[in-house]
Order: structure tokens, then C-alpha cells, then sequence
């Protein structure tokens, strides 16, 4: 019982730290070395106050880089990397690539990374893109085959010809789906259902992402970023990326590598929502083909009501629009409300999607399922029209 009493004390000590001594029973349990080392480590962030913090000693910054990966897991390592940016404004951890080189990288330090990328200096700059491409790699490997399974499984499916000419019955598959009209006494099978090989075409979707690049769309704009490049790698789809602040840039011809992707974004800066869609509409060549992904959280700064009206538009011309206000794991984002029930009242859903969402959400849309019910199947509160 002492025991499980001490262990809890010691937990509380950790999580209160000097504050815990002047609560009642504080310090009742003395920390040993390695404790009094993830205190010491702890404070400097989160008591930085009391302790004077990290300093702008690259030393001590790297000693307290070191204490971290040692003693907390990866998932918590990230966490503290990210907090000592946002409050103590530790920059230099990225403008040094002795100290670079030994962050726990992830989205957010990429996020990071992107934004000072025109600051960074040269001597920093290799180990950054080293970073980020390790950081990609690792999306890619957790992000790329549910992608390609979900996408291509859909595209399969929408691609069946259930009306085929002579010449383009598939006989396996029609033979399969038939065997229930077999007829003994002919010993034959009547071919009730003809399936037919997909149409032949070098694209059966185009799909467009419209990222917003303003600095609340970070995280959203890597994942974005992986995402087209794995799309891009279909041939069954056609790929576009559009990224947007107060000017648009179109990144179709890097998707080859998501790295340089990324290194094609400008983080921060103004909005301007309709310019981007004016630019996304010019790619369209068949609307009734095409899936227009805006991912932003609609603060718009230019002219708001041409940009619903082009929605409106787009919608008309066939064009099937998502708008995601986030694509990341950060939980519920700011967005204008206003401008998504007036998206919604388009019949343009208007949610976050996650990550791990991405990949069915895509080939919903391929199928051509209603979004709208999709989200509520998934149990993601979307926007609603005002009434």
C-alpha cells in the first residue's frame, strides 16, 4: 500500500513540480536521480518563470533536447518540442543544424520549418529539408497504401460498365456474377448481368486540392501536401494542387516529390479564397468529373461574396465541392461559420477531416455517395445550413 501511495506522490511531485512544495504534504517523497533529472527538464519549460527556463545557450538547449529523448516517450518528446517553440520562442533550436539534427521531427516542427524557411540560414537549410523529407517518408509509409486501396477500389467500382458491347464483357467476372442462372438441363449460364471492363481512359476522376497557406493551416497544408503526391502517383485520377494566400501557386509540376511540395509553400501571409477558386475553376475541363477538395478555414480576406457566388457556380457547372477547415489531428479548428452555412446551403459539405479519414472521404466522393451522410456516418459534426 506504501508503496502504490509513494508512487502516486512521486507522479503528483512530477506533474505539480516546485509548486507541489507548497501544497499540504508536498515533497513528502524525495525524487531520485533520474526523477530530479525529468523534473529539472520539466521546469526549465513549463516553470520557466521560477527557473530562468532554457536560456539562449545553445548548450543548454541541446542538454535539454538530450534529457528529453532519454527519459519520455517519442509521442510526449514532440509534444515539449512543440510547447518550447509556442512559449518560449526557441527558434534557434532550428536555426542550428547541431541542434536540428536531434529534435524529435513531426508535423508541427515541419509546420515550423516551412514557415522560417526564407530565414533559415544556409548552413541549417540541408538539415531542415532532411527533417521534413524524414518526416514525409514516415506519412507516406502510414498514409500511402490506405490512399491508393481506398481510391483505386472506388475508381474500380465506378468504372464498371454494366451495359458493355460484345467486345467488352469481361467473361470471368460475368460468368461469376451469373452462376445463379446456371441451367442444368442446357448446361449453360444466362448471362442476365453483363459486366464490362472499365472505361479506357488515361483519367476516370480529376481531382483538385485548394490548400489554403495561411499561418492557421499549417498542419493541414503538410498532410495536404503528402496526400497530392500520393494521388498524384495514380494515373487513374488526375491530379491538380493549388496552394493560396493572397496570390495562388500552383504546385502540379512538383508532386513528384512532396518534399519540394512543401518547400513550395509560403506559410502565413492574408487570404484570398476567391482568387483561388477563380484559378481552380480555369483547370476544369469536365466538371461532372471533377472533385474540387478546398481545404480552409474560410476567413476569407477578399471578396467574400463573389467567392460564395463562385461556389455557387462551380456547383451549378457539376463540379462536386468539399471544403475541409482542417485536414489534421489538432481537434475542433476556428473557422467562419458564416461562410460555411452559406457553403452548406450550396449542398457543399463543410467539416474537419483527419488524417485517416482522408482516404475513404476521397473515395466516397469518387463513388459519388453523399458526403453529407458520409460525415454523419463517421460521427464528424459538419456545418449546416442557417434556416
Amino acid at each position: 500500500m506504501n508503496m502504490v501511495v509513494d508512487e502516486r506522490s512521486r507522479r503528483w511531485r512530477l506533474i505539480l513540480g516546485g509548486a507541489a512544495q507548497d501544497q499540504p504534504g508536498g515533497g513528502i517523497l524525495g525524487l531520485d536521480a533520474v526523477d530530479l533529472t525529468m523534473d529539472r527538464a520539466l521546469g526549465a519549460l513549463y516553470e520557466s518563470d521560477r527557473q530562468g527556463g532554457l536560456g539562449s545557450s545553445c548548450p543548454n538547449v541541446a542538454r535539454w533536447l538530450g534529457d528529453i529523448r532519454q527519459y519520455f516517450p517519442s509521442s510526449v518528446v514532440q509534444v515539449m518540442q512543440k510547447d518550447a517553440l509556442d512559449r518560449l520562442d526557441l527558434k534557434q533550436m532550428l536555426f542550428e543544424p547541431e541542434l536540428l539534427g536531434t529534435i524529435e521531427p513531426d508535423v508541427h516542427l515541419v509546420s515550423q520549418l516551412l514557415a522560417l524557411k526564407n530565414i533559415l540560414p544556409n548552413k541549417t537549410k540541408d538539415t531542415a529539408r532532411m527533417v521534413v523529407q524524414r518526416v514525409v517518408d514516415e506519412l507516406r509509409r502510414k498514409l500511402e497504401q490506405p490512399t491508393r486501396q481506398a481510391v483505386l477500389g472506388s475508381l474500380n467500382r465506378a468504372a464498371r460498365n454494366r451495359r458493355p458491347r460484345h467486345n467488352e464483357i469481361d467473361w470471368h467476372r460475368t460468368i461469376r456474377a451469373n452462376l445463379k442462372h446456371y441451367q442444368p438441363e442446357y448446361q449453360t449460364i444466362v448471362p442476365e448481368t453483363r459486366i464490362g471492363f472499365g472505361r479506357k481512359r488515361s483519367s476516370l476522376r480529376e481531382i483538385v486540392l485548394c490548400v489554403d497557406q495561411s499561418g492557421s493551416m499549417a498542419t493541414s497544408v503538410v498532410y495536404a501536401g503528402v496526400f497530392s503526391a500520393v494521388l498524384a502517383s495514380m494515373p487513374a485520377v488526375s491530379t491538380k494542387l493549388a496552394v493560396f494566400d493572397t496570390a495562388v501557386v500552383d504546385l502540379t509540376e512538383k508532386l513528384a516529390d512532396p518534399v519540394d511540395v512543401l518547400f513550395g509553400t509560403q506559410l502565413g501571409g492574408g487570404t484570398d479564397i476567391n482568387r483561388a477558386l477563380a484559378y481552380c475553376q480555369s483547370l476544369v475541363v469536365q466538371p461532372k468529373e471533377t472533385i474540387l477538395v478546398l481545404i480552409s478555414d474560410l476567413y476569407e480576406g477578399g471578396d467574400a461574396k463573389e467567392m460564395v457566388k463562385r461556389v455557387g457556380a462551380l456547383v451549378t457547372s457539376g463540379v462536386q465541392i468539399i471544403c475541409l477547415l482542417a485536414l489534421n489531428d489538432d481537434g475542433a479548428p476556428m473557422f467562419s461559420q458564416h461562410h460555411a452555412a452559406a457553403f452548406a446551403a450550396m449542398g457543399v459539405p463543410a467539416f474537419a477531416c483527419t488524417p485517416d479519414l482522408f482516404p475513404d472521404l476521397m473515395a466516397a466522393a469518387i463513388q459519388r455517395r453523399d458526403i453529407n451522410q458520409w460525415v454523419a456516418q463517421q460521427g464528424i459534426a459538419a456545418s449546416r445550413a442557417k434556416v
